[in-house]
């Protein structure tokens, strides 16, 4: 094996086919037609005297030497691109990057208005893309460049994801200004009795703020007590003043319906601490445009949530 005589192109398509589980797919993402794919597949195969891909239901699957050549080939190949690019001086008053993020409908609510006036400002030419990524495929998508960075309350475990905290998020609870715990003292926090003998409308998002209002009332065993389901949090305010139901929204959330008078906050006793993050591939670690978007999206929203105590 003569790596002299390796076509280095070959080893995009190997990296494309390997991400996509198609020939067709991978061809594609690289702008060329499907005999010119098949071909270079070919190649590779002779080159290193495998099959690299064997046809499955469910499309190609890579061999064990390829599962080891594509791991490793597609991050050197990030690490030169982002290499290459990195040493580009950014301006980002004329520059005409295009940005794409992963945010829930929560995150996108609650972050895009500010970051797009902060771009329109200070990156006029900038374009940015919400391209929301259920939480299980952030890192996938983080590789394959699908997308730039992730915002939520995520914690990937891969060697090749960085992350920075932005701040701590709890839960809390938003009733009708009419809305009493059945039992016990009136006060600012709902107790576990209290909860027990309430209904619950929660959201369950895909993106990337994971089901963890689920989580937290499956840990507090109320999940039976969860009487509606949104796909949304836009929802929550108008469920609460609407019906008898407690809506169980992140603080984030309740800080904007403050201004609101038709709606009641509560704490909600023992609620657990969660970390919202940004997140991002290493590849791009000393690329001048990403580090200029994520000391952007620092200064915009890291800040420290103080837990209040137990009572």
């Amino acid at each position: 094996m003569n790596f002299r005589q390796l076509d280095l192109n070959l080893l995009r398509v190997l990296v494309a086919i390997h991400r996509t589980g198609s020939v067709t797919l991978a061809g594609k993402s690289l702008a060329l037609s499907q005999p010119a794919t098949s071909n270079a597949l070919a190649r590779l195969r002779d080159y290193f005297q495998d099959e690299l891909f064997v046809r499955s239901p469910t499309g190609l699957k890579p061999t064990r030497l390829c599962e080891q050549l594509a791991t490793d080939v597609h991050e050197q190949l990030l690490a030169m691109e982002s290499m290459l690019i990195g040493q580009q001086e950014f301006e980002p008053v004329s520059a005409e990057v295009h940005w794409k993020i992963s945010l829930s409908d929560l995150g996108e609510m609650m972050f895009l208005p500010r970051l797009a006036a902060a771009l329109r400002s200070d990156a006029p030419h900038a374009r940015l893309s919400n391209i929301s990524v259920n939480a299980a495929q952030v890192t996938a998508a983080l590789e394959s460049r699908e997308i730039d960075l992730a915002l939520g309350i995520l914690a990937p475990e891969h060697r090749g994801i960085r992350s920075e905290l932005l701040f701590n998020e709890r839960y809390m609870a938003v009733t009708s200004l009419n809305w009493k715990p059945l039992s016990g003292r009136v006060g600012k926090t709902l107790t576990l009795e209290q909860l027990r003998q309430s209904g619950f409308a929660v959201a369950s998002p895909t993106a990337t703020f994971h089901g963890s209002v689920e989580k937290m009332l499956t840990k507090m065993k109320l999940e039976e007590r969860i009487v509606l389901r949104s796909r949304h949090f836009s929802a929550m305010p108008d469920i609460a003043r609407q019906t008898d139901l407690i809506a169980i929204i992140p603080e984030m959330f309740v800080r904007e319906l403050q201004l609101r008078q038709d709606l009641r906050i509560w704490d909600i006793t023992n609620a657990p601490v969660y970390e919202v993050r940004m997140v991002w591939h290493k590849s791009t670690d000393n690329d001048s445009r990403h580090m200029w978007m994520r000391r952007l999206i620092c200064s915009l929203f890291q800040r420290q949530v103080k837990v209040p105590t137990k009572r």
